[in-house]
């Protein structure tokens, strides 16, 4: 409270405080950028920690979501009164909707949750003042709340793919489909929905092959 008054004193003052062109402080936005700031982590470790971590046992994205969510809330926030915030924001999602990361490529559920992550930290940094804060609590409760919905009243499985070299050619053969997967559920120990043959090579008698499997399942993720 001490803070906000000294804040708000500044803010009556006739003078403005600058340092090479740039107000030292404004207590209006500073005050605004602490608030939605705190409002956007609650919801974004709703989601991330509440939500997505209870219903996938993969840890590799909380880091991503909630360093992205901070990096895209703030540099949205402050470029906010520049004249282009509509189409920032839709760059923002074709750049992020894009994305792939070197090292793997992102399953369809955490991509989902990614974009999810990016729109409310847009929203919560370029509500302009027409909106209320009311409104944009109910907002952030309602998508807390459609995922909610997915997640545990659908009770939505997760499938997860992982692609394995296969020795044994002669099971990849037309007519041998329940051979080679009775032989790839035994050799994982996992409850394999389907499989994908990727490719086969003659000269190393191998083959590149995408076996599926719930996530979510009583079996353990392969690490």
């Amino acid at each position: 409270m001490q803070l906000l008054n000294v804040l708000l004193q500044l803010s009556s003052g006739s003078e403005e405080l600058k340092f090479l062109g740039m107000k030292l402080i404004n207590p209006e936005d500073f005050v605004s950028l602490l608030v939605r700031f705190s409002l956007n982590m609650t919801v974004i470790l709703a989601i991330v920690i509440g939500l997505y971590a209870k219903n996938s046992r993969r840890k590799d994205f909380y880091f991503s979501y909630i360093a992205v969510s901070i990096v895209i809330f703030l540099l949205c926030f402050l470029l906010a009164n520049v004249k282009m915030e509509l189409g920032f924001a839709l760059g923002l999602f074709a750049i992020f909707s894009i994305i792939r990361y070197r090292t793997d490529s992102i399953p369809i559920k955490e991509m989902t949750y990614l974009f999810v992550v990016i729109v409310v930290s847009v929203i919560n940094a370029l509500a302009n003042k027409k909106i209320s804060y009311a409104e944009l609590i109910i907002t952030n409760l309602l998508i807390i709340g459609g995922l909610y919905i997915l997640e545990k009243i659908l009770n939505l499985r997760q499938e997860i793919m992982y692609r394995i070299l296969y020795e044994k050619i002669e099971n990849v053969q037309v007519g041998k489909e329940e051979e080679l997967l009775a032989d790839l559920k035994l050799r994982t120990g996992k409850n394999i929905k389907r499989f994908e043959i990727e490719r086969i090579d003659f000269l190393r008698d191998v083959a590149y092959i995408n076996i599926f499997f719930d996530l979510n399942g009583k079996n353990k993720p392969i690490l």
